[in-house]
């Protein structure tokens, strides 16, 4: 997984019914892109340093917003 700041990260919901996370990455802790990621979170604006597990994906800003219509 690679990604750059200002990528969202979408985590799919595990449960049938619950929500998926979205979070945008401020801050990225390797040059090449790869985890952990700093990522504030929409749901409660807060941040924290996330390691995607299989359920999560990277998507551009341009992207999410298309998805989501």
């Amino acid at each position: 997984m690679k990604a750059q700041v200002g990528d969202w990260m979408v985590v799919e919901s595990l449960h049938v019914g619950e929500p998926r996370r979205i979070g945008q990455i401020r801050s990225v802790e390797h040059q090449d892109g790869s985890p952990p990621y700093r990522v504030r979170w929409t749901e409660n604006d807060r941040e924290t340093l996330f390691f995607p597990g299989p359920e999560a994906h990277v998507e551009k800003f341009e992207a999410l917003n298309r998805s989501s219509r």
